[in-house]
């Protein structure tokens, strides 16, 4: 089963993006997908399976993508084994972050490349860009930006569905709670087929907090209890590094090991501010930092603080970081391309 996503807001009609269920991931990203879509204001058309011609615009962007990017990358198996090197699985591959960071790269060169196929009424015998059409077409039919809402972000944040126990909601052995939660403790939530769970975003970026859907239809933002005895943004990565290394044996205390994990991942956070943190923490924290990260101490790479070390000292030191704010809002230099200019753009060529 496939589906063509068709937008319907003003200045994107006729956009499409195509979603496949091949699989349980790919339906949970389909169900995402199609949340985001309907906030939006996007129609979800469905597309009969096995049939690429229903949706041959995606087939052929899916086509190129193979052809001018994906077949360049080592360890590319192609569609069959008539289309692949030999010991493809010898070759060095890139991580999920690599691969997409080419990606954008990629899109940059693809919309500047002419396409044989865009032409404009004017000049025929001119092959267009990508991005040279779209100044054509949209200094015709008008283009209305329709910027979103901090609301809109919150709907566009991927969800997961959980209970409201007693205790509050836990989400890998963090636990998150609020008094207005009260009301809701061992309830049942009013969305049918989910097994009595409530909706719940998360930012995968900063795991401090989430946002549950109450009755009322609005998203309301739970904080995790020792969110205020950590300084600044983690990520689910860096919590599992903090589990990986807790040595304490208070496993059956599932307070107190929660507290003792929260302690370490301040510990940790003081390490790489104070410039001792080994080269695998300073590359946790980066993930999510906002602010300019002191380079990690030479001799540490990937390794963790040795004993008596200034990492290993407690919070000699390092007092200053109770001092900074929770979240640092200062707005970072302005980078990238600017402002899109289609009259500006038209005129160049």
């Amino acid at each position: 089963m496939s589906t063509i996503h068709q937008c319907q807001l003003p200045g994107h009609r006729g956009c499409t993006t195509d979603i496949s269920d091949d699989d349980t991931q790919l339906t949970l990203s389909r169900r995402l997908s199609t949340a985001a879509c309907e906030s939006l204001g996007i129609s979800v058309q469905p597309a009969p399976p096995r049939a690429p011609t229903a949706k041959g615009i995606v087939e052929r962007t899916f086509g190129s993508i193979n052809a001018l990017f994906c077949q360049h990358l080592p360890g590319y198996t192609g569609s069959d084994v008539t289309r692949r090197g030999p010991d493809t699985e010898k070759d060095a591959c890139y991580s999920v972050t690599q691969l997409q960071d080419l990606l954008d790269e990629w899109l940059v060169h693809y919309h500047h490349r002419p396409h044989e196929g865009l032409r404009h009424p004017m000049m025929p015998r001119k092959a267009l860009t990508p991005n040279q059409m779209w100044a054509a077409l949209v200094a015709v039919a008008g283009y209305v930006p329709v910027p979103l809402t901090g609301r809109d972000y919150l709907e566009l944040l991927p969800v997961r569905w959980q209970a409201i126990t007693p205790g509050g909601i836990t989400i890998h052995h963090r636990t998150y709670d609020a008094d207005l939660l009260a009301p809701h403790r061992g309830q049942p939530s009013p969305v049918a087929g989910r097994g009595g769970k409530w909706e719940i975003h998360y930012n995968p970026h900063d795991v401090r907090q989430i946002w549950v859907r109450l009755p009322d239809g609005e998203l309301t933002e739970i904080p995790w209890i020792h969110r205020d005895h950590v300084h600044r943004p983690f990520d689910e990565r860096t919590w599992q590094h903090i589990r990986t290394q807790a040595v304490d044996g208070n496993h059956g205390d599932a307070e107190q090991h929660e507290a003792s994990l929260a302690d370490a991942l301040d510990q940790l956070m003081r390490r790489v501010h104070s410039g001792h943190a080994t080269t695998t923490e300073q590359a946790l924290i980066a993930r999510t930092a906002h602010l300019p990260l002191p380079a990690a101490r030479d001799g540490e790479h990937g390794t963790e603080a040795p004993a008596g070390s200034p990492a290993q000292q407690g919070n000699e030191g390092n007092d200053d970081l109770d001092n900074l704010p929770d979240d640092d809002v200062s707005p970072a230099p302005a980078t990238g391309f600017g402002l899109y200019n289609a009259h500006e753009e038209a005129a160049t060529w």
